[in-house]
């Protein structure tokens, strides 16, 4: 079964970076819009970011503007997530999927922690 495969994600302080991944063996994402969403404990999950198919539209939280930039290699088949000056409210559970989303492709997410 295709599922998405999230990598990248760590424990960080405060103000730290990282970059996380998203691919899917066997599934073309450059066919794609893509997005980047995450769920914290206690919280429902959020859309934090999309990419579209063609043109190079993008979408962010408010939450994230300026700090995270989504991309993609369609070489690599792969699309990325960078993430600036984390706060602690970036502690969550990432996870990527088409958009719009196709249930059954969920993956098991990487976690993100952000403290200090």
């Amino acid at each position: 079964q295709l599922q998405f495969v999230e990598s990248g994600g760590g424990l960080v302080q405060p103000g730290g970076s990282l970059r996380l991944s998203c691919a899917a063996g066997g599934f073309t994402l450059s066919y794609y819009a893509i997005g980047w969403f995450r769920h914290a404990p206690g919280k429902e999950r959020e859309g934090v970011s999309c990419l579209s198919r063609n043109d190079p539209s993008t979408y962010y939280v408010d939450s994230v503007k300026g700090r995270f930039t989504i991309s993609r290699d369609n070489a690599k088949n792969e699309v990325y997530l960078e993430m600036m000056n984390l706060k602690p409210e970036d502690t969550a559970v990432y996870y990527c999927n088409t958009d719009p989303i196709r249930s059954a492709m969920w993956g098991q997410g990487t976690q993100v922690t952000v403290s200090s």
